[in-house]
């Protein structure tokens, strides 16, 4: 199993959230999250004052999938989340070890 971690800009949260549940994603956690990337940032303007801001707000979103869906859901992801602007974001895929279903006991897919 893969766990898919995806850093996006909040705006395209549902258009990839929906996309997803169309390619039968059922289960996904979402963060709120501060970072930068190449961009460092930005400048803003706020009452006539200039301000740095360093850390800028995106969306974390995690899926965990099987091995076979990966390239599915990073296709899925990339299509939805891509402005084709700095800041788009970035994905991660790491290999998951185990799964357990807390309620159940179950393990592995079954535990998805």
């Amino acid at each position: 199993m893969r766990k898919v971690e995806a850093i996006i800009r909040h705006f395209k949260l549902e258009e990839v959230k929906n996309a997803l549940a169309e390619q039968g994603v059922h289960g996904m956690t979402i963060t709120e999250v501060k970072g930068f990337g190449r961009q460092k940032g930005h400048t803003e303007m706020y009452r006539g004052t200039e301000y740095q801001v360093d850390f800028v707000p995106k969306i974390k979103l995690e899926v965990v999938v099987a091995e076979g869906e990966v390239q599915r859901v990073l296709d899925t992801i990339l299509r939805a989340a891509q402005t084709g602007q700095v800041g788009d974001g970035k994905v991660f895929v790491s290999e998951l070890t185990e799964v357990v279903r807390i309620r159940t006991g179950e393990l592995g897919r079954d535990a998805l």
